[in-house]
């Protein structure tokens, strides 16, 4: 994969990726970070039969995500003072730290967005289909990388897309229904898509001016201020109807925001957002494989098929990423 505008100047604030700790283990992170999203959806169904409906259980994904993330970003700022010394006095934030504001603000009303729509089509239109149109945004990223920024992607990754997001679509099972009888909620899940394309793009961007912490707490912490009049005014039933039905919303917090999105959006600093879209395709693998071992939903061999298209797939894209 090649890009034009390779040769323009970064943004004096701006840090070359390779320059930053933990470059090389880029890769095996995202990976990492893709599967806990991919549990995400198992404790949406575990708190769905609490009695939490899936956009509250989106609330309380980030909010309680958010406190933890503050404590990581705030601890991470003390250490990086005690290296670098107090700022001087009357000192104002450095254009590149204002540009990424805007870039966690707009990733945060992105990814906000995203869930609302996603859950919404799910009410919509089959399972299936929102969780293959989802993945859409694999082709999106790639998209706006051609359109506007000029990138050019070598036949392997082209290929390599094609192969993991087919392979998705046979993990989706029999149940997926193309061009069927709920046009709706198809619509949505392809507005999902366009919406978890700008929430990818916004953070890569804004994690080239600020540091991991701090993204995830904008991000979560933001989208958890936008989905909660969402949630309310949707009518959905708010809160657990037992103390153990917070179980599955604090395991979403930890291990499918805090973990999974945090190694995921330290992983777009140092790979290209293109072939980090695609590599997010593992999640419906993992949650497959999840969903097989506590309901008891087996995989047939059509499924086995997929997954191993969608390991190959990514395989290839990472050649024609490089």
């Amino acid at each position: 994969m090649t890009d034009r505008s390779a040769a323009a100047p970064a943004p004096e604030t701006a840090t070359a990726p390779t320059t930053e700790p933990g470059a090389r283990l880029a890769l095996p992170l995202l990976l990492a970070g893709a599967v806990g999203i991919g549990f995400a959806p198992i404790f949406v169904r575990l708190a769905s039969e609490a009695g939490v409906d899936p956009v509250a259980s989106a609330f309380w994904r980030m909010a309680l995500a958010t406190p933890l993330l503050g404590l990581s970003a705030a601890w991470v700022a003390r250490a990086n003072a005690a290296r670098r010394g107090p700022p001087p006095d009357g000192a104002l934030p450095a254009p590149g730290h204002r540009r990424g504001l805007v870039f966690m603000i707009a990733a945060g009303l992105f990814f906000a967005a995203d869930l609302s729509l996603w859950h919404w089509s799910i009410t919509l239109t089959s399972v299936a289909n929102a969780t293959l149109l989802t993945n859409l945004s694999t082709v999106f990223v790639p998209l706006f990388g051609f359109f506007v920024l000029g990138q050019r992607f070598r036949g392997s990754y082209l290929a390599g897309v094609v192969l993991a997001l087919g392979g998705a679509a046979l993990l989706v099972g029999l149940s997926l229904d193309l061009g069927g009888t709920r046009p709706l909620g198809d619509l949505l899940g392809v507005a999902t898509a366009v919406m978890y394309t700008g929430y990818f793009l916004s953070t890569a961007a804004a994690r080239r001016y600020v540091s991991t912490p701090v993204t995830v707490l904008a991000v979560t912490g933001g989208a958890a201020l936008a989905l909660l009049p969402v949630a309310i005014l949707s009518g959905d039933n708010f809160w657990p109807t037992s103390a153990i039905g917070w179980a599955p919303l604090i395991g979403v917090a930890l291990i499918s925001q805090v973990a999974g999105q945090g190694l995921i959006i330290f992983a777009v600093r140092h790979l290209p957002p293109a072939f980090t879209v695609v590599s997010l395709l593992i999640q419906p693998l993992v949650a497959a494989l999840v969903a097989w071992v506590l309901f008891g939903e087996a995989l047939g061999p059509v499924e086995l098929a997929g997954g191993a298209m969608v390991l190959m797939g990514i395989l290839l894209a990472r050649r024609g990423a490089r």
